[in-house]
């Protein structure tokens, strides 16, 4: 077991140091010693990235790092023992929700970065088998190195996990992208150690486990999203074959005020099947952050004046509101969705469209990261966004409710977000990622330089109001950042929480201990509620 120098750690509610010390000797004579560190420099990596520095309280106790399902669930049933709770983190890339840090202090992290391997891709069946530690870069190289005519939905900056994201209901783009549809099968740890497989994989031997979402009875896969009712160590995840013409395509909106319009035309065409995957919208600022920083152009404290804004619209060239999407196909087909979508977008003043159609070969060499996503290809380049305040130590915050894919809701969201940043005295960073064709996320990137304490707790305590506002109108988050979970998962509040006391009834049912997780996604276990969880 690597050791800190350092004579103590932080230790988990009710876990006394001699507690965490046998807890530990456990897991290294179970599943090695080398898998199980207390090195500082190690713990290090299991903070958010974005508080400031040196001000961090979420702190690992220990971490522990398997390499077979076999040794998950050794660790689960040793942390049922003493007691001890693990927070399971896939990449830790999270980094605008809080990065790999635990909700709970002295938690043991449980790390999948040594299971890492794309264990099958199937080409004929379009899907890949993954465990838990494989980034979108993994899976990228995976079906390269195999020579599959297959191409998997990612994310915008590749490090993160595709495990990970996809139990976040994270957004990728590609058309098994809509309403999170590119999953099919999971293997779970449960909290008692015991081995599930989902749908299909209930089964001994069923060839559909990766091909069919369900099985016989009630489908269980959804509960082990977002939640903390169990560890996924493997999942099946949908390919799409190569489209003959891959054309990503730019919408450029110069009138503010016709952002709503867009919308409106947009759920039109992803109703009617026109545009079929997952389109971005971001406003001026939210696209520059990912080109330039914001001492570029402005350096006065308070949110970027109008003129300033405009002047960065012009200059690169994004207008106030920008939208990238794609069409994917056989190049007739292409060609008629394109003309189609470009009459019924061009019809609205101030906007246009444009785009070129590629062939597969041009893919990887695409000088346009963002286009470089949306057909599969990996890369670091957009990471940019998090430096826009604060260079290199900057960090940001993100509060993504999700509203009807509206004019009428689009505009009140777009009206309120931006009047409470400035408010707060901030950029207004915003963006919509439409889920399906009938609702979407609406993005606040909060940027703050980690150096200056006043500017960061102003952005936390922004994005927290921010939270209790959208929920009063009924915008409730896709997604939550640790320091707001609870607030968060409050504004469900339907029937006196009726949807926190079923989460709490199965958490208690599955994981008596509470050892799984605890405060995920605003689920505690009676143990810790009983101890005052969650705190104020």
């Amino acid at each position: 077991m690597t050791t800190s120098t350092a004579t103590s750690h932080p230790t988990p509610p009710g876990v006394t140091v001699a507690d965490l010390g046998r807890a530990l000797a456990a897991f290294a004579a179970a599943i090695g010693a080398d898998k199980v560190s207390t090195d500082e420099a190690v713990l290090r990596e299991f903070q958010d990235p974005f508080q400031v520095p040196g001000t961090a309280t979420n702190l690992a106790s220990a971490v522990v790092s398997p390499t077979s399902t076999e040794d998950v669930q050794a660790i689960v049933r040793i942390a049922n023992e003493h007691r001890v709770p693990l927070w399971p983190i896939g990449r830790g890339k999270n980094n605008g929700y809080g990065g790999a840090a635990p909700q709970v202090r002295g938690t043991v992290m449980l790390s999948f970065k040594e299971m890492n391997k794309v264990l099958e891709i199937n080409e004929e069946l379009g899907y890949a088998m993954v465990e838990p530690g494989v980034s979108w870069y993994d899976l990228h190289d995976a079906i390269e190195a195999g020579g599959h005519d297959l191409v998997a939905s990612i994310v915008d900056i590749g490090f993160g996990g595709v495990v990970s994201n996809t139990l976040e209901h994270g957004l990728t783009y590609m058309p098994y992208s809509i309403d999170q549809a590119s999953h099919c099968g999971f293997e779970v740890v449960l909290p008692s150690g015991d081995l599930l497989r989902t749908g299909s994989g209930a089964m001994d031997g069923n060839p559909t486990w990766p091909l069919y979402k369900r099985g016989l009875g009630p489908t269980s896969s959804e509960l082990f999203m977002q939640s903390n009712f169990g560890i996924v160590t493997k999942m099946g995840y949908w390919l799409m074959p190569k489209p003959e013409v891959y054309m990503p395509l730019w919408l450029q909106v110069w009138d503010d005020h016709q952002m709503p319009a867009v919308v409106d035309a947009l759920r039109e065409l992803m109703l009617a099947g026109t545009i079929d995957m997952r389109p971005q919208l971001s406003n001026t600022l939210c696209m520059a952050s990912m080109l330039t920083a914001r001492a570029d152009w402005y350096d006065k404290p308070g949110p970027m004046p109008e003129e300033i804004i405009d002047k960065i619209a012009k200059e690169l060239g994004l207008g106030r509101w920008m939208m990238r999407f794609a069409l994917y196909g056989d190049e007739a087909v292409v060609d008629h969705n394109f003309t189609k979508l470009k009459r019924r977008f061009e019809a609205i003043p101030s906007v246009s469209v444009f785009g070129a159609k590629h062939s597969a070969a041009e893919w990887e060499t695409l000088p346009n990261p963002h286009e470089r996503v949306q057909i599969g290809v990996p890369s670091q380049d957009l990471y940019k966004m998090a430096g826009w305040s604060g260079g290199e130590e900057g960090g940001h915050v993100d509060f993504s409710p999700v509203i009807p894919l509206t004019a009428k809701h689009a505009r009140e969201a777009q009206e309120l977000f931006q009047r409470l940043c400035h408010e707060a005295g901030l950029d207004y960073l915003g963006g919509m990622l439409p889920i399906n064709a009938r609702s979407t996320t609406f993005i606040n990137v909060i940027p703050f330089d980690t150096k200056n304490p006043d500017q960061v707790e102003r952005a936390y305590d922004h994005a927290k109001r921010m939270v209790a506002i959208a929920g009063k109108m009924g915008y409730g988050e896709y997604r939550a950042h640790l320091s707001f979970m609870d607030l968060a998962a409050d504004q469900f509040g339907f029937n006196d929480h009726a949807q926190r006391r079923f989460n709490e009834t199965l958490k208690d049912t599955l994981d008596p201990n509470g050892i799984i997780a605890p405060g995920k996604s605003g689920i505690w276990g009676s143990r810790l509620r009983a101890a005052g969880f969650p705190q104020a």
